[in-house]
């Protein structure tokens, strides 16, 4: 929940979490200091991540208040890590997480462990979010560590020159081996989209890696870049990802969608390619349901230039 006011004359002076607590009730000054730490207070649009900082009467406070549990630090195991060079570091996003800085949250999300990364290595740059998965999906992402490697590479996603290699878990078994996708992708709800006239152009390249049990797994290519449209392509075939809820998957402990591999040239002619494993949930639904992986199943880990 998003809670905002504004500071009136009997709070200019006082500390932020003072404020906070004053201005919204059920806030209590502890809970205040935990919301401003993780990044979910913001004072006239921005973030504050100070608790004693002062406020001034007419300042606009802004906080996301988040359900009890369900914030939580992340913490990556070194292997996480799947690439780095000079310019950008490659990291295997868990499920789960946010991918970049959301009203409620920096700390916990996959932008602030690698701000930290960067600190600790010296680095004196922010981490930039040059593309981004969804909260549900794991998988490889890149970190450009500087201006000129995130000018570049965001030029290649742009320019579709990003090869995109994910994994889906599906319910149901698809009538090809082989299949495109091209319905256009248009939002149809709060954050929810569909195949629309009128949408925007997307094209998906989709094959079939292994089934049993009812159940798929399915090589994606997107070949644009539109919100949802692994997703969206595979629920509107008859193949919701398991765990998608959002677009009629089965329950499951997470959702089964996972960017195996990223490929392109860097600005300096090298050719890059990183490949991340699925985790244990991906690996034990597989198991459970008798899905034989394929060589192309990705189990290698990071393939460096």
């Amino acid at each position: 929940m998003i809670r905002k006011g504004t500071v009136g004359g009997e709070l200019s002076g006082r500390r932020l979490d003072d404020a906070v607590a004053l201005l919204f009730d059920g806030v209590s000054k502890s809970e205040a200091r935990r919301i401003i730490d993780r990044g979910g207070c913001a004072v006239n649009a921005a973030m504050v991540r100070v608790a004693s900082r002062t406020v001034k009467a007419g300042d606009v406070i802004e906080v996301g208040v988040m359900e009890p549990g369900r914030f939580s630090e992340l913490v990556l195991p070194p292997e996480a890590l799947l690439y780095e060079d000079n310019d950008l570091i490659a990291v295997n996003k868990p499920a789960g997480v946010n991918s970049q800085r959301t009203p409620y949250q920096l700390k916990g999300t996959l932008e602030f462990w690698v701000s930290e990364l960067f600190r600790r290595e010296g680095i004196a740059e922010p981490a930039r979010v040059i593309h981004r998965l969804d909260r549900g999906t794991s998988g490889v992402m890149l970190f450009p560590k500087h201006k000129r490697a995130a000018a570049w590479l965001s030029a290649r996603f742009h320019d579709g020159r990003v090869e995109k290699r994910y994994l889906a878990l599906v319910q149901g078994r698809p009538e090809q081996d082989a299949w495109s996708e091209e319905g256009a992708i248009g939002k149809v709800g709060t954050s929810r989209y569909g195949v629309m006239a009128g949408g925007k152009p997307a094209l998906t390249e989709f094959r079939l890696l292994s089934a049993a049990e009812g159940f798929s797994l399915v090589e994606a290519r997107p070949l644009t870049g539109r919100t949802h449209q692994i997703r969206v392509h595979l629920a509107a075939g008859g193949l919701p990802i398991v765990g998608d809820g959002t677009y009629g998957g089965p329950p499951a402990e997470r959702m089964m969608l996972h960017c195996a591999e990223l490929a392109f040239t860097s600005d300096r002619g090298v050719d890059i390619r990183v490949m991340a494993p699925p985790d244990g949930a991906f690996a034990a639904f597989m198991r459970e349901t008798g899905i034989v992986p394929t060589a192309t199943y990705g189990t290698a880990g990071t393939r460096p230039p």
